[in-house]
């Protein structure tokens, strides 16, 4: 069966090229945490401490980092004419700290046994954009 409904368009958020431009400079844990200090709404730098958490056996840390990220990003979302489902594009550049983020957030849950979060941000992940969930499973 056809779904009749058109789907929502696919939500962009801005690009914020300070921030881009610092995390992708930093090159170490606390360059990061002072790009997630100067620029508290941009997901990828907590994304990026969720990453070295997890890398560190410390899923509590990562959990807490990836949380940040994913509902700083949900705002802007939500600024940016979400209206809680539709397509978030893995291609667009900017949408990355928040797909990152949910991603995140679903190993730290899963490290922390709780496997219907996990499952829900796995979901939730693919929903968003199939290939983000490819390109972040592998």
């Amino acid at each position: 069966m056809r779904n009749l409904l058109p789907e929502p368009p696919a939500t962009l958020l801005p690009p914020d090229e300070e921030a881009e431009a610092a995390l992708t400079a930093a090159m170490d844990e606390p360059g990061v945490e002072a790009v997630a200090a100067r620029c508290p709404d941009f997901s990828g730098a907590w994304a990026a401490l969720a990453g070295f958490a997890l890398n560190a056996g410390k899923p509590v840390t990562a959990y807490a980092y990836a949380r940040t990220g994913y509902h700083r990003g949900l705002d802007q979302l939500r600024r940016n004419g979400w209206k809680g489902h539709g397509p978030v594009p893995w291609s667009h550049l900017p949408n990355r700290g928040f797909l990152r983020s949910l991603h995140a957030l679903s190993l730290a849950a899963d490290a922390l046994g709780e496997a219907d979060e996990a499952a829900r941000c796995a979901r939730f992940l693919r929903d968003c954009d199939p290939a983000a969930g490819d390109a972040l499973a592998g």
